[in-house]
């Protein structure tokens, strides 16, 4: 499913007001994944560079909205939440920063689903990188827990 930017980024500030505080924007989203981008002023910390709760937050936002979107374009309305995640931080940040999370493998996809669909919650683990100036400085990883719900759809009409 490809949203526009736009869109999206005006759910993200509506539904998630961190969001907006960090000045978050929408690079891509699609069925490759999602890009988010965040800009230093408003993130930044006392050293001059990102703050690493803005890191994390980004990282967390990314994985949740790629997952999010997956589900919503398969039309499994579900409530998504983060059960656990961990961030590595590789280098300070003193530039715009972005995080991009790729769509989950196909078979980690599937298993998440079907067990899903079939108990009514699921758990799948993803990652998304962030970079800096074309470098990484930073890992995520994420467990995130999807219970089948009737929820807000981010597909326009749906």
């Amino acid at each position: 499913m490809t949203l526009p930017p736009n869109d999206l980024g005006e759910y993200l500030r509506r539904q998630i007001p961190l969001a907006a505080a960090m000045d978050v924007s929408v690079e891509a989203a699609d069925a490759a994944g999602v890009r988010l981008r965040a800009p230093l002023p408003p993130n930044v910390n006392h050293h001059g560079t990102v703050f690493g709760g803005s890191i994390s937050a980004l990282a967390l936002l990314t994985a949740w909205t790629a997952l999010h979107l997956r589900l919503d374009a398969e039309a499994i309305p579900s409530e998504l939440v983060i059960q656990r995640n961990s961030v590595e931080y590789l280098r300070p940040v003193a530039d715009v920063l972005e995080a991009f999370c790729a769509a989950p493998p196909a078979p980690d996809w599937e298993r998440f689903v079907s067990t899903l669909r079939r108990r009514g919650r699921a758990r799948l683990v993803v990652r998304a990188e962030l970079l800096s100036a074309g470098e990484l400085v930073a890992t995520f990883q994420g467990s995130f827990v999807a219970t089948r719900s009737e929820g807000e759809s981010l597909v326009a009409g749906g």
